[in-house]
């Protein structure tokens, strides 16, 4: 029997077939498809308005046409996505962008969508404008650049927006699993099961719901006859394999059971899948928690052994 593990290349996969999606919207590939079919006099007139001189020289002297690294509202107008290239471009996460820092948060729907609304459309000159400024300031600090350098900087900062993306889609499935499971297991006791919630009549006669939510991950309560409902157990599902982020992931695990326990929960259970973590560890991170799982990693997509 090998004493190795095989490594599961789960999120290497999932990154590849993201960045096929991505490149028709968000990458070089896409602002290039969307000039070859646009009015070249229109992009030109406005990239003068918008930027200086010097820089639009300097970006001309490596190869590339100003639209490569200054937005202009005509294309965002053409191909309201492409404000996620220059994002990208600049080395912006989408929390950073879109936060309260610069204001650009009525944008995140162009670039998440696709949509284009009449208060974007009017807000795109200033928009545009002082994104080119900063483009501006990105051209000034760099020596050289070839449309190889610029896709390679777009992709430094997609990088971590896949795997943060991916790593959600794993709670998400380990979340479902657990949920999966749960329903199984009371299966005989279902009377009622809808997509996100099962309703079950306990050994007392009394109607418990078992709740697929977001924070806590799972909640099961019980309806009283006032219709009202006594919080019973709050569930925190930590799907991901990466074991250097456990602490991470027990912290955000403690951080919703103090809210819980807030609400009333009389029980928290916290289910991990690092089938190595020492508890008394865990019990340190996260001392709301009053039972832990601990999944055995198989081969498969299996929360617990």
């Amino acid at each position: 029997m090998s004493p190795f593990e095989v490594p599961l290349p789960d999120l290497r996969i999932s990154f590849y077939k993201r960045l096929q999606e991505v490149r028709q919207t968000l990458l070089l590939e896409a602002l290039l498809r969307v000039v070859s079919s646009s009015d070249i006099q229109e992009i030109d007139i406005q990239l003068n308005h918008l930027v200086a001189k010097k820089p639009l020289q300097k970006v001309a002297g490596w190869g590339l046409r100003g639209e490569v690294l200054f937005p202009v509202p005509y294309l965002l107008t053409q191909s309201p996505k492409l404000v996620g290239y220059y994002r990208l471009l600049l080395g912006f996460s989408q929390k950073q962008f879109y936060g309260r820092d610069y204001g650009f948060g009525i944008f995140k729907t162009m670039e998440d969508k696709g949509g284009l609304s009449d208060r974007q459309k009017n807000a795109l000159p200033e928009f545009c404008k002082c994104i080119c400024r900063s483009a501006e300031l990105l051209v000034q600090g760099i020596d050289h650049l070839s449309e190889r350098t610029v896709h390679e900087l777009t992709l430094l900062t997609l990088g971590p927006q896949l795997r943060g993306g991916a790593l959600n889609v794993f709670g998400t499935e380990a979340t479902k699993l657990v949920f999966e499971m749960i329903k199984a297991i009371v299966a005989p006791s279902i009377i009622c099961s809808e997509e996100q919630s099962i309703e079950v009549r306990n050994a007392a006669g009394r109607i418990v719901e078992i709740e697929f939510a977001r924070d806590p991950d799972i909640r099961i309560r019980e309806k009283l006859p006032s219709d009202r409902f006594r919080n019973l157990v709050a569930i925190e599902i930590k799907g991901g394999l990466d074991r250097s982020n456990i602490h991470n992931r027990l912290g955000e695990a403690e951080k919703s059971h103090q809210k819980a326990r807030k609400d009333g929960f009389v029980e928290c259970w916290t289910m991990i899948r690092v089938s190595d973590l020492d508890i008394s560890i865990a019990r340190k991170e996260s001392p709301s928690t009053d039972r832990f799982t601990i999944s055995t990693l198989s081969q498969k997509r299996n929360l617990m052994s």
